[in-house]
């Protein structure tokens, strides 16, 4: 059932209030947080007031805001409907994707299911951006998601990757990655071979023990269903049947990007992620992800997703972070308080 919804606008003063009565008194306690904090944090958000009686609520304030804040509640209300749990970073990725087009509808993102992992919990798009790149990688075999780190990208590649590899799309997922962070050297670090790229390839790693139980990810590695291993052991194979990742792909050189997709056989699906603000590679050799960005962005079957900080999901502050360095480097002065410079 829809909620019950009265508005007035005061047109002097350009103010708008609205009443919204939602039918079912359980889910609206959901919708409206502990302590009404989702309430609270909307309210903050949008610089709107709300005020909560049972299950009604009444909005108030400047027309655009008002009117963004019942839209976002009745959206909100409709995905609890649906039985999706929303929970408090789901009503800030929700003001995220509103605030940047009123008209989106939450549930075409949010309950497009990706991976349903243990404990019945669920991985899902959080925003426009990346609802379309679970798209363009189940229509394309080839896809580049290129932006800033905290957007989802190698995350939701690798729960397709699970999810292909569960429903026997595919026989083998790869995941790889350049073994070149910030400048240090292979040769210079402790260990044999595999305890040397260890480190690079951990994010990999963590993402697929988020995705499958411990137990059966070592299973699978085992038997060769899913590798994990920097990009240098991809030269000279063909790769069928496959599900590959190549994560940070910013630090690859011409020469890499080249010989890795390359590699891709049969059968095979390839996604490339990485962040061409961050790369890491010495200043005289090209990165291959900027390199692929310009040439192959007309080849039918190849699709590039971009990404920015408003679809950052990770901690708030993140976004704030990005814009920080974003500032920077557009050459603005910092902000400073309490004359600290």
């Amino acid at each position: 059932m829809k909620p019950h919804t009265a508005g007035d606008v005061d047109a002097d003063v350009e103010s708008y209030s609205a009443k919204l009565t939602f039918p079912e008194i359980g889910l609206a306690r959901q919708l409206f947080g502990e302590h009404n904090g989702n309430l609270q944090k909307i309210a903050g958000a949008l610089e709107v007031r709300i005020n909560a009686r049972g299950n009604t609520v009444f909005i108030e304030g400047e027309v655009i805001a008002a009117r963004l804040a019942e839209n976002l509640l009745n959206q909100l209300y409709g995905l609890l409907e649906a039985n999706f749990p929303v929970h408090p970073n789901d009503v800030d990725y929700a003001i995220n994707v509103l605030s940047g087009n009123d008209r989106a509808k939450l549930k075409d993102i949010f309950l497009d299911t990706v991976l349903v992992k243990s404990k019945q919990s669920f991985i899902a798009p959080k925003s426009p951006a990346q609802k379309e790149y679970i798209d363009a990688i189940r229509n394309h075999d080839i896809v580049f998601g290129i932006g800033p780190a905290g957007t989802g990208k190698t995350y939701l590649a690798m729960a397709m990757a699970v999810e292909a590899l569960n429903k026997g799309r595919l026989s083998r997922i790869v995941l790889t990655r350049p073994a070149v962070e910030a400048g240090e050297a292979l040769g210079f670090l402790p260990g044999d071979l595999a305890e040397k790229v260890d480190p690079y390839l951990r994010p990999l790693y963590d993402a697929l023990h988020d995705m499958m139980r411990f137990e059966k990810v070592n299973s699978l590695m085992h038997q060769g269903i899913i590798e994990v291993a920097p990009i240098a052991f991809m030269r000279g194979r063909t790769l069928n049947d496959a599900f590959i990742i190549l994560d940070e792909a910013q630090n690859t050189t011409s020469e890499q990007m080249k010989m890795f997709l390359t590699r891709i056989g049969f059968n095979s699906k390839a996604v490339i992620t990485g962040d061409i603000t961050q790369i890491d590679l010495p200043t005289d050799r090209p990165s291959g992800l900027v390199q692929a960005k310009n040439i192959l962005k007309g080849i039918k079957g190849i699709r590039f997703v971009f990404f920015s900080k408003f679809d950052v999901v990770r901690h708030r502050l993140v976004q704030d972070i990005i814009k920080a360095y974003e500032d920077l480097d557009d050459g603005k002065k910092p902000s400073t308080e309490d004359g600290v410079q």
